[in-house]
This record gives C-alpha cells, sequence and structure tokens, in this order.
C-alpha cells in the first residue's frame, strides 16, 4: 500500500536520491519494452481489449510426439480379404499405419503395411503368407545402395 514515508521522500531534492554517485543512474532511462500501468490505470484497457494479457495459457507439445496410428488387428484382415475376394491386400492405401496381432489367421495372405508388431508378423508367416513393411523395404534399399 502506498504511504508516504518512503525513502524516496526522503531523498526528494537531493542530487543523487540515494543512487550515491550521479553517473549510477544517467541514461539509464526507463526499460522501453515493459508496458506499464497494466494493473493500474490501464486496467480497464486490459479487460476490455486483452483480458489475457496476464497469466500462463497452456502449454504447446511438439506435433511430432502426437502420431496418429491407425492400428487394425488380424481377426479383421480375414473379413477383408473375404469381402474384396483377394489374397493381397495393401493396407496402406486403406489408411491404417501398424498391423497388432489381436486373434487368428488361416488364410495366406501377403500384405502391405507401414509397421507391424512381430507377433503379428509371426502369425502371417505361419499361416503361410507373407509380410512386407516400409521399414523392411527402407532397410532393402539401403542394402542395395
Amino acid at each position: 500500500m502506498p504511504h508516504k514515508l518512503r525513502k524516496t521522500r526522503k531523498h526528494r531534492g537531493s542530487r543523487t536520491q540515494g543512487y550515491g554517485r550521479i553517473g549510477q543512474h544517467r541514461d539509464s532511462g526507463s526499460k522501453g519494452y515493459r508496458k506499464v500501468g497494466r494493473h493500474k490505470h490501464l486496467w480497464s484497457w486490459v479487460q476490455n481489449e486483452d483480458p489475457h494479457y496476464f497469466g500462463k495459457h497452456g502449454f504447446r507439445s511438439p506435433q511430432k510426439l502426437h502420431t496418429k496410428v491407425n492400428a487394425i488387428n488380424i481377426t479383421t484382415l480375414t473379413e477383408l480379404a473375404q469381402t474384396n475376394n483377394t489374397t493381397t491386400l495393401n493396407l496402406t492405401l486403406m489408411g491404417y499405419t501398424k498391423l497388432l496381432a489381436t486373434g487368428r489367421i488361416s488364410i495366406a495372405l501377403n500384405i502391405t503395411v507401414p509397421a507391424c508388431s512381430a507377433t503379428a508378423a509371426k502369425k502371417i508367416e505361419a499361416a503361410g503368407g507373407k509380410i512386407t513393411t516400409q521399414q523392411t523395404e527402407q532397410e532393402v534399399k539401403k542394402a542395395g545402395e
């Protein structure tokens, strides 16, 4: 709370205002990037024009942490193969990004998918099928170079 018994009141009229040598505070000026009066006489401006001026407002996490994984299980593969009457499925074109191992498969299918779990690959190969992932394609390209 403001009161009149401050050191600045005591030093009024003196040359240095308690700074000591005059050169310590000469040419310092004010800090231009500060926006004065936001808690005082410009409070109504803050309320009307910029109500989110004070405080912290959330956290923006990096988008690379939010990768959308559209997964599909082995049980739905047999249904897809029967509806399309094919033994070759390109899950990348269907919008799936990962193949998971839940369920059983009895049909030999050739599947192309960006990523799959190790258990899913074992189940498909045990049924007589073949799985191609983008990871293995990239490894083959690097080995060929």
